[in-house]
């Protein structure tokens, strides 16, 4: 396989189609390997428009986001070399990657430890020295720390937590797929105040859960 060739292909009938334009973005598709960061029984489907399973490593239920997922949440976060990002849910440590490249500090949370572990690997690898990578559960929150400019959740959520929005600085933006299949929204939200919030759905997705998520109340007769 050449690798070069497979991911140029990926950028320009993937991410490109998918309204991704902003050049930094894709320039950082060039500069972090997607094949080093999936499982080894994937690597020749490293670049296939599809979520790459993470069973063999630990995930059990995980997936590798879409390259084209990747990249259209990173140009929707915009983040800066100035901020630093609060990432729920490591899977392979790609996604967290890319955020390292172009923020100050990110914190990243996995609660499978072998998963954590196969993320630490392929970040330590990459040489991702501004990551710190915690074996916890994130699903309602991590208040250390913050606030954060960036919040990025990997699973979906059926419900946003407050304790998300709570820790976001004034300008900070979180993405996070909510709702419930077959109906799910990837959303940014930018706290554009203290306690004051903007929310725009960018595009209707279906993502697997974020482990030991918030669940709304049901109705019971």
């Amino acid at each position: 396989m050449n690798l070069e060739q497979a991911r140029a292909n990926m950028i320009e009938s993937q991410i490109r189609p998918w309204e991704v334009l902003d050049q930094e973005v894709l320039d950082l598709l060039y500069v972090v390997p997607r094949e080093e960061f999936v499982p080894p029984v994937w690597r020749n489907l490293a670049f296939a428009d599809m979520e790459i399973p993470l069973a063999s490593v630990g995930g059990e239920n995980e997936r590798m986001w879409a390259p084209k997922m990747e990249a259209r949440v990173l140009q929707a976060l915009a983040p800066r070399r100035t901020e630093r990002a609060l990432e729920i849910g490591t899977g392979s440590g790609y996604f967290t990657a890319l955020l390292s490249h172009r923020v100050r500090e990110v914190v990243s949370l996995e609660i499978r430890p072998a998963l954590a572990a196969f993320g630490r690997a392929n970040l330590e690898r990459h040489g991702a020295d501004n990551v710190t990578l915690v074996v916890a559960d994130g699903a309602r929150g991590y208040p250390e720390g913050a606030p954060w400019d960036v919040i990025v959740l990997t699973g979906s959520v059926p419900v946003l937590p407050q304790a998300f929005l709570d820790s976001l600085a004034p300008g900070g933006r979180l993405f996070a797929v909510v709702g419930e299949a077959p109906a799910m929204s990837a959303r940014l939200v930018t706290c554009v105040a203290p306690g004051a919030f903007r929310s725009e759905d960018l595009f209707e997705t279906v993502l697997l859960p974020l482990a030991n998520c918030e669940r709304p109340p049901r109705f019971r007769f």
